[in-house]
Parts: structure tokens; sequence; C-alpha cells
């Protein structure tokens, strides 16, 4: 079995419901097997990849869509949970926000996001950025697939 035959794994760190319909509604009309996983903040993201209850047993994520602005746990540190976990740096975390501030752009690079998208506020647009995000990491790039399972050889 080759990766193009697994789904991808995506998991949408969203706590904006409208905002999560639309990116459901991007990814299904892809192609390419696409296996969404959502939680609404950064608390339960962590949880989720940290495989803790009452997420056990859930698959590894291919590929994590993060908001910034969220309760409890925001996506700040959610990111930097991610990027400081050996097991979990690997997983390529686009952060899509509102925010276009210069600060947060930069924060989050420097916290080793692979990407930064401010959403759109067109309807249009808005799907036109999360197909493209989707096109990308679903069909063009070639992902750390089950990275954790298969260390570097050498």
């Amino acid at each position: 079995m080759t990766d193009d035959d697994v789904p991808l794994q995506v998991l949408i760190v969203e706590d904006d419901l409208a905002d999560l319909a639309l990116m459901e509604n991007a990814f299904t009309e892809h192609m390419a097997p696409t296996v969404l996983h959502h939680v609404a903040d950064g608390a339960e993201a962590i949880l989720f990849l940290r495989r803790a209850e009452p997420y056990a047993g859930v698959p590894r994520p291919d590929l994590i869509l993060l908001d910034l602005n969220m309760p409890r746990v925001d996506g700040r540190q959610v990111l930097s949970a991610i990027k400081a976990d050996p097991g979990l740096k690997a997983i390529p975390v686009v952060v899509f926000t509102t925010s276009s501030t210069p600060a947060d752009i930069l924060s989050s690079y420097r916290s080793h996001a692979n990407a930064y998208v401010t959403k759109p506020l067109d309807l249009d647009d808005f799907e036109r950025v999360v197909a493209e995000i989707r096109n990308f990491y679903g069909s063009t790039v070639r992902l750390p697939r089950r990275a954790a399972d298969h260390p570097p050889s050498g």
C-alpha cells in the first residue's frame, strides 16, 4: 500500500463552527481520500495529539490546521507544544487564523509553523484558500506519514 492509497488524516483545531463547516466542505470536494478530525480548543488538541482520553486510539494526523485565538489553551501554546515534542514536531502545522498582525505571523514562524494563512472574509475566497491548502498537502507534497513509526535509517 502506498501513501497515495492511505487517507490524509487532518486535525482541524477550530472553535468557530461556521469556519469548520467551510473547511469540511472544501475537503469533501477533494478527490483524494481524507479523514477530518475536529477539536474545538487547544486543550482538546493536545489531548488528541497525545492520544489521551477520550482520544485513545485516534490516528496520528498528517496535517494540522490550527486557529490561534481559542478558549482555554490558544493556538500559540498548541504550536509550541507540538514543535517541542519529538514525536509530533514533524507533523506540518498550518496556522489558519483571522489575525494578520505581523507579531502573530512572526511568532508563529519562530515557533516553527509550516505555513501561516489569514482567513479571508469573502466566502468564495475562504473556500478557495482551504482548497489550495488541501491540494498542496493532499497532492503536491510528500508528508512525513507515520514518521514516529518509521524512524530514519542510517
